[in-house]
C-alpha cells in the first residue's frame, strides 16, 4: 500500500501563471486569490483539479483502516531510524473484531500513522515495547497528548523491558517523560499521577526475566513471561539479543491466532523460535542485508536467520518490516536468502499495510 501526496508547494509550482502584463482570460481577481493576484481559466482549472486530488489523497490517508477480519496486524511504521527511508519508524497495531487493541512500539512518525489508521487510544488494551531505542518509542508523548482529546476512562498498561547500565527500565523511562515533578513532559503528569482525577492513567511495568523458582516448573531454556491477559487476548514475551540492550520479542494470542513481533534482535539463541512456534504471522525486522557484519550484525539478524527461524517455528506467514536504506532495493536478494530455509508466504511491509492471519 503506497501513499502519494502532492504538497502545497508542489501544487503552487504546477499552477500555470499568466504572462507578465497580460490580463489573461480571467483578468484580475481581488477576492479568491487575494488582492492583485492574476489568474487564467486554465490556472483555475488546474487549481481546482489539484485541490480535488489533494482531497482524494486526504480521504485515502484517512481510510487506511484494516478490514473486518476477526484479527489483523497493521504496520504503522515499516522503517528504521533513518528519515531518508521516508517511512515511519517501528510500530504495529493488532486489530481484534474491528478495534485496535494492542500497540507494539511507537517510533517516530507512527503517531501520525496511528491517526491515519482510524485507531483511537480509547480502544487500546495495552502498549507493548520491544526495547527503548528512540526509533521504537519516540512518538509515545505525541500519542499520549493526542489521547487528551479522547474519552478514555480506564488505565492503559505499558509493558517493556527492565533496564541495565545502558538503558533505563520501562518504568523509569515512562516516569522520565511524564512524572508531574521531574518529567520532560511534566505538564502531562496527570496521566501518570495516581492521585490526579480520572480513571485513565498510564501504568508502566517492567517485564523481568523469570526467577529461579519460576524456572523450576519450566522446560529447560523456556523463559517465556506472560505479563498481560484479558478476555480478548494474551501477551507473552521472551528476552532476545540486541547488542547489550534489554530487548523483548512479543507474542499476541487472540481469536485463535498467534502473532509474533520479533522487535530488533540478532537472532542468536533459541528464545524467538520457541515463542514463535506454530504462529500465524511473524513480523521480523529486515534491517540488514545478507552477509553484513560488525555492529549491525550484533544488533540485527540477516535474512537467512529470519528464514531459518520461520521454518523451524513453522510460521504460516512472514512479514518483513523495519526496512532500511541498506535493505531497500535488495528485496530479491533478501527473498532468495530466506527461501533457502523458508518457503511460506513472505511479504515486505509498507506503512499502513494490513495482514490477515
Amino acid at each position: 500500500m503506497h501513499l502519494t501526496c502532492i504538497c502545497a508547494a508542489e501544487r503552487a509550482r504546477m499552477i500555470p501563471r499568466a504572462p507578465a502584463g497580460s490580463r489573461g482570460e480571467g483578468g484580475w481577481n481581488k477576492d479568491g486569490f487575494g488582492s492583485g493576484t492574476r489568474f487564467t481559466t486554465a490556472a483555475l482549472s488546474w487549481s481546482l483539479s489539484l485541490g480535488l486530488l489533494g482531497l482524494a489523497w486526504i480521504s485515502t490517508a484517512l481510510a487506511q483502516t484494516c478490514g473486518t477480519a476477526p484479527v489483523q496486524v497493521q504496520v504503522l511504521g515499516s522503517g528504521g531510524p533513518e528519515l531518508q527511508d521516508r517511512r515511519a519508524s517501528s510500530s504495529y497495531l493488532v486489530w481484534i473484531e474491528g478495534r485496535p487493541r494492542v500497540l507494539v512500539d511507537i517510533g517516530g512518525g507512527a503517531a501520525l500513522r496511528f491517526g491515519e489508521s482510524g485507531a483511537t487510544v480509547s480502544d487500546l488494551d495495552v502498549i507493548l515495547l520491544t526495547h527503548l531505542h528512540a526509533n521504537h518509542t519516540a512518538d509515545l508523548p505525541a500519542l499520549v497528548k493526542s489521547s487528551f482529546f479522547e474519552e478514555r476512562t480506564r488505565p492503559l498498561p505499558i509493558y517493556g523491558p527492565a533496564g541495565n547500565k545502558f538503558m533505563p527500565s520501562t518504568v523509569t523511562f515512562v516516569r522520565a517523560l511524564f512524572d508531574s515533578v521531574r518529567g520532560a513532559y511534566r505538564y502531562l503528569g496527570d496521566f501518570l499521577n495516581p492521585l490526579a482525577r480520572g480513571g485513565y492513567k498510564l501504568q508502566p511495568q517492567d517485564v523481568r526475566p523469570l526467577s529461579g523458582k519460576l524456572k523450576a516448573d519450566r522446560q529447560p531454556g523456556d523463559e517465556t513471561v506472560y505479563p498481560f491477559a484479558n478476555e480478548r487476548l494474551r501477551a507473552s514475551a521472551v528476552p532476545v539479543a540486541h547488542g547489550n540492550l534489554p530487548a523483548l520479542a512479543w507474542r499476541i494470542d487472540a481469536g485463535g491466532k498467534g502473532l509474533i513481533f520479533s522487535g530488533d534482535t540478532n537472532g542468536r539463541g533459541e528464545q524467538l523460535g520457541r515463542l514463535a512456534l506454530g504462529a500465524d504471522i511473524l513480523v521480523a525486522h529486515n534491517a540488514m542485508p545478507e552477509g553484513a557484519s560488525g555492529v549491525e550484525r550484533e544488533l540485527h539478524m540477516p535474512p537467512s536467520i529470519i528464514g531459518r527461524i520461520a521454518q523451524q517455528a513453522q510460521i504460516k506467514q512472514l512479514v518483513l518490516s523495519h526496512r532500511m536504506r541498506r535493505t531497500l532495493g535488495k528485496e530479491a536478494e533478501t527473498l532468495a536468502a530466506i527461501r533457502r530455509h523458508y518457503a511460506g508466504p513472505t511479504q515486505f511491509a509498507n506503512d499502513l499495510d494490513c495482514f490477515t492471519p
